[in-house]
């Protein structure tokens, strides 16, 4: 098989996901950059990686969608060996419980669960030994903030499958954890929100900030290399220590 290393980003075009695939293309990773909808940030993406020496190329695909998400993967195996995988793809949405549309709720769902669900599928059947699957979660299953009940609810459901496939894929030398954010500051999360909202959330961690798209890389990039490899079937929660 291929010597070139590859790691596969699903929702790799903005937000913490961008951070991830830059991240992981410094550290010698080809990184196939998944994209549902804008192919110029995509490829805004794969020039930054580029552009510092790295390899990398934007590929379509809706995560929720297992053909779509097998050709992607089918894509990158023509690089080399897949040797990470993070799915980073999700949606958000804030609604009291009582209030929430219900066909948004089965949106975020879709994306969410089943995306998260066919990307660790596909995963498992490729990763080869030594590498990592890494989910994104959210801090909020934890924390439990009013509004985002169908948020923490969809990111709850990813955390149950990352640490069942951990114990599924014994004897493979594949590493399952998840990473769970705090307070981030990217485009999905700062959406709506005032200045004071945003103030307020930004003190809540002893740290006293928002956490940004390169905290959070740093941690999937590090869960991804062999220094981290010792940890498996773990959620990392990493919001600069929000209790």
């Amino acid at each position: 098989m291929n010597d070139q290393r590859v790691a596969v980003v699903g929702g790799g075009s903005r937000g913490i996901g961008k951070a991830i695939a830059v991240a992981l293309g410094a550290r010698g990773y080809a990184v196939a950059v998944g994209f549902h909808g804008s192919d110029f940030a995509a490829g805004q993406v794969v020039e930054e990686i580029t552009a510092s020496g790295g390899r990398a190329i934007a590929v379509q695909a809706d995560v929720a969608d297992e053909d779509a998400v097998a050709q992607m993967f089918d894509v990158a195996e023509s690089i080399g060996g897949i040797d990470v995988v993070v799915n980073s793809a999700g949606r958000l949405s804030l609604s009291p419980i009582a209030d929430l549309d219900l066909d948004e709720l089965d949106a975020l769902h879709r994306t969410n669960i089943r995306g998260t669900f066919v990307m660790a599928r596909e995963a498992a059947r490729r990763v080869r030994a030594g590498g990592a699957i890494v989910n994104l979660s959210t801090s909020v299953v934890g924390l439990q903030f009013p509004g985002y009940g169908a948020y923490a609810a969809s990111k709850g459901a990813v955390e149950a499958m990352t640490l069942v496939l951990a114990r599924e894929l014994r004897g493979r030398d594949i590493t399952v954890n998840a990473v769970a954010p705090g307070p981030t500051a990217t485009e999905l999360f700062l959406d709506g929100k005032d200045e004071a909202t945003i103030e307020r959330l930004a003190k809540q961690p002893p740290l006293e900030r928002l956490g940004t798209p390169q905290d959070i890389a740093e941690v999937v990039a590090f869960l991804a290399s062999p220094a981290g490899h010792w940890i498996n079937g773990q959620v990392v929660r990493a919001n600069g220590g929000i209790i």
